[in-house]
């Protein structure tokens, strides 16, 4: 008995029976029983194959392009009609007891408005024509053309999808508005902390009070715990003035002690920052001009002196930072052996790279990247400056004085030696100014340091 009933269908036959009634056809039960039989099985193969499309889109939810793709895989009339991008909202009524009836909430339409609603605008057929955009060099003034105003006023504006909309304002569009991709928020005690800090690093009073001012807002910034949210802040505060103050040694002096006071502050983490803190550091190093037109004794030994905290600076940020940045370290170094290696650059620039050379790639930049090319320095740089006698001493002695620094490096220092038994340091002083030139040679050979000698003379044998 339950092999003639056959198994049980989830489909209605009603549903299969209303549409063969609706195109004329008359079906028995046998065979309205196997048709309802195959048009479940097909619905099943359409969903089963819609489900694969919405699992390869990595999706939940079943769409009407996975039954459209589901279609045409099967080889089945695809749907006629439209999609809609709205989710559809499906209604319920009521037939009688037991026997809802599931439709398709349409959304209602006031006719009212839909008949005043203005035409939409007809579209223009397409259509092609030529004209000239310039003629030799020349935009003619024709209304295909836009005019020289418009240009002006479109050059500075943000063009791709990575452009900066603030160049909107410098074209003189006030009116154009933009937000940053992400909003920083600082507290207004924050706020207030960076602007006393400001005013009490820039103030050049030489009054006690006023240097103990600036002594104590080094100190915090040097200690601090809680400047995470404004380190970006002085990082653009230091390069900005840098940047823009060039002639005002009291300013870069201060912006210097500023970023040695943020280095120094062990709560903060600098490691993105270490190539952004170098730029300013590097511009104090090694810039042709520091300072105002005070050409005076006391200027050019300020200037020197900014140039050796640079120095410093900058060898601590090769070493501290150097393992998160393996780029950094000799990146630095390159730049400074770039403009030692340049004999057009002045004295002052001269002393700035070596220091910043000594001081980020170490002893082993010395030895490989100075000390080799010494004696090309001495008689293209050194002797020429030494010849001009009095005017320039002070930057000569300055500049011998840095390399002399830097070659004390190999040894830990340029201490006196009294020499060693069975060496004979006169040959060897020989070795050493025919090696790196007759000015900085018998600077060394004065210092009658055989370890340094040796060390020295050991760089001939490097290929």
């Amino acid at each position: 008995m339950a092999a003639q009933d056959g198994p049980k269908l989830l489909w209605n036959q009603d549903n299969v029976k209303d549409v063969a009634d609706s195109i004329g056809i008359s079906l028995s039960d046998e065979p309205l029983r196997i048709l309802t039989q195959d048009v479940e099985y097909r619905i099943g193969q359409v969903i089963v194959e819609a489900l694969r499309f919405m699992r390869a889109a990595n999706r939940t939810t079943l769409t009407v392009q996975d039954v459209s793709q589901a279609l045409k895989v099967l080889d089945v009339e695809p749907l006629y009609g439209y999609e809609s991008t709205r989710p559809l909202r499906y209604g319920e009524a009521s037939l009688g007891p037991g026997q809802p009836l599931f439709y398709i909430d349409d959304e209602e339409v006031d006719f009212e408005k839909l008949i005043n609603a203005p035409l939409p605008k007809v579209p223009r057929d397409m259509s092609f024509t030529g004209h000239w955009l310039a003629v030799e060099g020349v935009q003619p003034s024709i209304p295909q053309n836009p005019t020289t105003a418009e240009t002006s006023s479109k050059d500075l504006l943000p063009k791709g999808p990575g452009a900066n909309p603030a160049l909107a304002a410098l074209a003189g569009n006030d009116s154009v508005s933009f937000r940053p991709s992400v909003k920083h928020v600082i507290s207004k005690e924050l706020i207030l902390y960076f602007d006393k800090i400001q005013a009490a690093i820039l103030d050049d009073d030489p009054d006690l009070e006023k240097t103990r001012l600036r002594d104590a807002a080094l100190a915090s910034v040097r200690a601090d715990p809680g400047l995470h949210q404004l380190l970006p802040y002085f990082v653009n505060f230091i390069t900005n003035q840098v940047t823009h103050r060039l002639d005002d040694l009291f300013v870069l002096r201060q912006m210097m002690e500023l970023t040695d006071a943020v280095i120094q502050n062990p709560n903060l983490f600098l490691d993105p920052y270490a190539s952004s803190l170098s730029a300013p550091v590097l511009t104090c190093l090694m810039s042709r001009k520091l300072g105002g037109a005070d050409e005076g004794t006391d200027a050019v030994k300020d200037q020197y002196r900014l140039r050796e905290m640079a120095a410093s600076l900058l060898g601590t940020i090769a070493r501290k930072y150097s393992k998160a940045n393996a780029l950094l370290r000799p990146k630095l170094t390159r730049t400074c052996l770039k403009h030692f290696l340049d004999p057009t650059r002045t004295p002052a620039v001269l002393f700035g790279a070596i220091g910043g050379l000594s001081a980020a790639g170490g002893p082993e930049a010395v030895r490989v990247l100075v000390i080799p090319n010494l004696k090309s320095f001495d008689a293209a740089i050194l002797q020429p400056l030494h010849e001009k006698g009095e005017a320039s001493v002070l930057e000569f002695e300055a500049l011998v004085g840095g390399i002399m620094k830097a070659i004390g490096t190999l040894v830990g220092g340029v201490a006196l030696s009294n020499g060693v038994n069975g060496v004979n340091m006169s040959r060897e002083a020989e070795q050493v100014t025919e090696f790196l030139g007759p000015i900085i040679g018998e600077r060394v050979a004065q210092l009658g340091n055989h370890n340094l000698n040796t060390a020295i003379l050991e760089v001939r044998h490097l290929e």
